[in-house]
This record gives C-alpha cells, sequence and structure tokens, in this order.
C-alpha cells in the first residue's frame, strides 16, 4: 500500500518539524546541558541479556532442573510404550508397523531419555527439536479437526508440548553454563 507509506512518511516529517531538537533522520540530538543521550534499543536489550545471565545459577553436580527430570521421563515413557505395543501386536491403519522404524524411534527415546536423565546438552536440544515438530504437527492437526474431541486433543498436545518446551529453554542455559569462578 504506497498510500499509507507516503502518509506514514509525511507524519514523520511533521513530526521532525515540531520537534525542533531532532535530527534530520529523526533521531534526538544529544542533550545541550552534556549529559549522556538515553541508551539505545540494542544497548537496553544488551543490559538486560546480561542481567538474566547474572541472574543464572550454575547446575551443580548432579543436579537436574524439573522440567529436565519431565523431558527425560516423558522419553522413556515413549520409548517403553513404543515396543510395548509394537509386542502387543497394535496394528496402524490395519497394518503392523515396520519393526525397523520401532526400533529406531525406540533407540532415540530411549538415548534422549539417558541424555536427559544424565542432564546433557545435546538430548535436552533434540528433546525440544522433537517437541517443536510434535507443535508443529498437531497444530496441523488442529486445524483439520474434524470434531470437538479431536480439537481438544491436538489442543492439549499443543499446549504440553509447548509448556514442556518454554520450560526447557531455562534449564538448557542452566545446563550450559560454566561454572563460576571463586
Amino acid at each position: 500500500m504506497p498510500d499509507s507509506r507516503k502518509r506514514r512518511k509525511q507524519r514523520q516529517r511533521a513530526a521532525r518539524v515540531e520537534r525542533p531538537d531532532a535530527t534530520a533522520d529523526g533521531g534526538p540530538e544529544g542533550p545541550a546541558d552534556g549529559t549522556e543521550p538515553p541508551p539505545s534499543r540494542r544497548e537496553r536489550s544488551a543490559r538486560r541479556d546480561a542481567e538474566a545471565r547474572a541472574a543464572l545459577e550454575p547446575l551443580p553436580e548432579g543436579e537436574r532442573p524439573a522440567a529436565v527430570t519431565v523431558a527425560a521421563v516423558l522419553a522413556l515413557a515413549l520409548g517403553v510404550g513404543n515396543i510395548g505395543l509394537y509386542l502387543a501386536g497394535v496394528e496402524i491403519q490395519g497394518e503392523p508397523p515396520a519393526l525397523g522404524g520401532v526400533l529406531v524411534y525406540t533407540a532415540l527415546m530411549l538415548a534422549a531419555a539417558y541424555g536427559a536423565w544424565r542432564a546433557r546438552y545435546w538430548a535436552v536440544l533434540g528433546i525440544q527439536a522433537l517437541l517443536a515438530i510434535i507443535i508443529l504437527v498437531f497444530s496441523v492437526l488442529a486445524i483439520r479437526a474434524e470434531s470437538a474431541l479431536a480439537l481438544l486433543i491436538a489442543f492439549v498436545v499443543v499446549a504440553a508440548a509447548g509448556s514442556l518446551f518454554w520450560f526447557l529453554v531455562k534449564a538448557m542455559a542452566r545446563i550450559q553454563m560454566p561454572e563460576r569462578p571463586r
């Protein structure tokens, strides 16, 4: 919409004319009394990031955040449950699943469970990648839901996976954080 862009530029020019302390690029000049100008958006963001990093406590040896424990138990349950369902003879769309696919998925889940239980960064990152895929798939399924039950299931899965994903972010920061010098 070139018309709205033109109006926006005209408003910006008018605002610069009304503020005699503005420069040609629209930014404020430094105050005449010699004090420092206010920090830029980038400087404020860098300061907030530094404050957040300073507030993080490094993860002591052998400790595991609660979100990582939940992720490890969930990965273990999915891996063991997958093998259990295969051994019980569960079929998918009338066909038994391929043994190779079941073994690969089970091995992946068990490796993720072991790594998360040991609070390893790579495992938590892998679980987050799987959670992101689950969120995307169930979001698409929610769009295509043909019943209220299907929509409810998709919503619950997306909410649960999104919550776990969110809590794993801070846990990952603590896992990768080096020891503080004393």
